[in-house]
């Protein structure tokens, strides 16, 4: 009897090691998202906007593409809103396209936002996470900056200035 309970108590320890080994294993890992590189080729994904319009990202092929991730609580995120779009309406006919993914909140929000700030350029959501997860973003803001090829050449994380916004879509520039 002795015996056969010493055998189930070191089965049951160890089913519970190796659920604790798995998670602090699963826990270390977990931020380690296979994050985009530098001279990859950018995630492809499609989006709808605030009109419904789909946005697939290698429709913008043959452009360069200021690909940025923002939400409307971010404060440093609204602040470089306006330089974008400032930076956008100059290079639009050049060849340089910019699209602000939202991640993730209600569509309602993110309409009060783009209106109060009178953006033009393309706001799509990300419902479901799927871009946000493909690019291993976190924190916000991050920017990818995407040749005309489709390559990821630069990613920033953190606030934008208007003159990184120009330079940015200068490199980018086909």
């Amino acid at each position: 009897m002795k015996k056969k309970r010493f055998v189930i108590r070191t089965i049951i320890l160890l089913v519970l090691a190796g659920a604790v080994v798995y998670t602090l294993y699963a826990n270390q890992n977990k931020d380690k998202v296979d994050q985009v590189k530098i001279g990859s080729k950018a995630p492809d994904f499609i989006l709808e906007d605030l009109e419904g319009n789909k946005h697939q990202l290698s429709d913008y092929e043959g452009q360069g593409v200021l690909l940025n991730f923002w939400g409307t609580f971010c404060k440093p995120c609204e602040k470089e809103m306006p330089f974008m779009d400032n930076q956008y309406k100059q290079f639009k006919d050049q060849g340089v396209q910019t699209i602000a993914v939202n991640v993730g909140e209600s569509e309602l929000s993110v309409k009060q936002f783009v209106k109060r700030h009178q953006l033009s350029f393309p706001v799509v959501i990300d419902k479901d996470d799927q871009a946000q997860d493909a690019y291993g973003v976190n924190p916000l803001p991050v920017t990818f900056l995407i040749d005309k090829d489709g390559t990821v050449v630069k990613m920033h994380t953190g606030e934008l200035t208007e003159e990184m916004i120009k330079q940015f879509m200068e490199q980018i520039k086909p």
